[in-house]
């Protein structure tokens, strides 16, 4: 089961299929532009004259293009893999964290220690955990948030609802935002959500996982990062482990 946001998991579904899988789409999350596009506009080319510009998300880097291109001599940081891979395809490489792809393993590189008297922009939607922000100003950054893009609930309609209600026991679901758990949980009637949490789980991080076994999941596996790769390997490894434990069983 995929919940990346809505419109956004065609080549991981592709990817499942090559793999024998069966996907299933349940959105967690819709992605819309800047409510004021001028404005983000405006905020973003300036951004581009900042010492550091650190997009957050894939999304941060295509929504931002589409306002306008990117021309920079800036330090370009992107929070993972996927977000690094966003940036190669229009020539930018950019620093990434090596181990945990995530706010804490942004602030481990070793470019956002010293920031005193440098100006950094944030590429990235309004709202999260206020991490990142509140480390960089501690730290002596100036800093810049451009809201190149909105997050949301999804729009959950009758096949999401049945393919979550009717989720098989085997059924394994690929999770990499704490938002778009608990905006499932919430608009999913009860038994679908409930046959949800009974679901192998596979996360981005262990913070993602911690959130996921206050709210009920039980079965809850950690990928390498939020690259749909890794969650298709953790994936894979889990299943594997599974069947050698029912060999070893006799079953």
């Amino acid at each position: 089961m995929i919940t990346r946001p809505a419109g956004t998991g065609g080549a991981l579904a592709r990817k499942i299929r090559a793999l024998g899988g069966v996907p299933l789409l349940l959105p967690g999350l819709s992605l819309r532009a800047a409510a004021d596009a001028e404005a983000a506009r405006a905020q973003w080319l300036k951004a581009q004259n900042d010492d550091v510009l650190i997009f957050t998300s894939p999304a941060a880097v295509r929504y931002a293009i589409g306002l306008a291109p990117l021309a920079t001599r800036a330090t370009v940081i992107a929070t993972g893999q996927g977000t690094a891979a966003a940036l190669h395809r229009i020539g930018i490489e950019a620093q990434v964290p090596r181990v945990r792809q995530d706010s804490e393993g942004l602030l481990e590189l070793p470019s956002l220690q010293q920031l005193q008297g440098r100006h950094v922009a944030l590429i990235t939607a309004p709202g999260g955990r206020g991490l990142l922000q509140q480390q960089l100003v501690t730290r002596g950054a100036s800093l810049r948030e451009v809201h190149v893009y909105r997050r949301g609930s999804p729009r959950l309609d009758r096949r999401h609802i049945d393919a979550a209600q009717h989720l098989p026991h085997t059924a394994c679901v690929l999770l990499s935002s704490g938002e778009a758990m608990q905006n499932l949980l919430a608009l999913l009637p009860s038994a679908a959500s409930r046959r949800l949490r009974e679901a192998r789980l596979v996360v981005s991080s262990d913070r993602i996982a911690e959130q996921a076994r206050a709210s009920g999941f039980s079965r809850v596996y950690v990928a390498a990062s939020a690259t749909q790769a890794d969650l298709l390997a953790r994936a894979c490894e889990v299943y594997s482990h599974e069947r050698q434990e029912a060999d070893r069983a006799g079953c």
